[in-house]
């Protein structure tokens, strides 16, 4: 975050402001705007989780902002809240072998896709956080075919900047800090439920230890060199007994 603090008058425009990209959307023409975010990207184990959010027109709460910026207790209270109030909303979660198989932006964008294709009513303007739009093939080529694409906006921290990503942001993390809590009952030896599978050095401590679970992704350097570890112990302990 900047070192610089905002006064009241600014916070006030900011706030005011966060409606914008949505009214701006449905000025030109457009009948329904969701926001689009994904949490996950970074973890050594567990899913990437998106969720889409259409709110109602003019809808505005200064409680909603980027997740990062709340309290886990927040968050949690504040998801039903967005639930309730939506037009519609909807989750996307890419498990593991997809991320392996893929790499973690294209699964990111999947997940995307699968929660804009809950969305009842469709959308067809979609708001997405960061800077790259999702790549037209992903959305399925009968459905490009058809015209039936939405149109796409990037907007960089637009979990801070737009209302419906910063909805977005907070049900996909709710969702997926449910997920890794789950995991953690199985695994509990990970820690999951703290970390939310990150790699912080109790996680990659375990890791060495304990060896990957069914549900770390191995396409990242951490697991991967774990993996290639155990492969060179385990030929080396057929070696030495021949």
């Amino acid at each position: 975050m900047s070192g610089v603090q905002l006064q009241l008058p600014e916070l006030f425009d900011e706030f005011a402001q966060r409606g914008s990209f949505e009214e701006e959307s449905y000025a030109q023409g457009f009948k329904c705007v969701a926001g689009l975010d994904e949490v996950g990207r970074g973890p050594l184990a567990g899913p990437v989780v998106a969720a889409a959010v259409i709110m109602p027109r003019g809808f505005l709460s200064p409680d909603i902002k980027d997740s990062k910026l709340l309290t886990s207790s927040r968050r949690e209270a504040l998801a039903p809240v967005i639930k309730q109030n939506a037009v519609s909303w909807g989750l996307g979660v890419v498990q593991v072998e997809e991320i392996d198989r893929f790499n973690i932006l294209t699964a990111s964008f999947l997940a995307m896709v699968q929660a804009y294709q809950t969305l009842l009513p469709a959308a067809d303007c979609i708001l997405i956080d960061g800077n790259q739009m999702i790549p037209p093939e992903l959305f399925g080529l009968g459905k490009a075919a058809a015209g039936f694409l939405p149109r796409q906006r990037a907007i960089i921290k637009g979990d801070r900047l737009c209302i419906s990503i910063a909805a977005a942001s907070i049900v996909a993390k709710v969702a997926r800090d449910a997920i890794m809590a789950e995991l953690d009952k199985n695994y509990p030896e990970y820690g999951f439920a703290s970390h939310k599978g990150y790699g912080c050095a109790a996680h990659l401590e375990a890791l060495q230890r304990f060896g990957p679970s069914p549900f770390h992704r191995r396409s990242f350097k951490p697991v991967r060199d774990v993996c290639e570890e155990q492969v060179r112990s385990d030929a080396g302990s057929l070696f030495s007994q021949r």
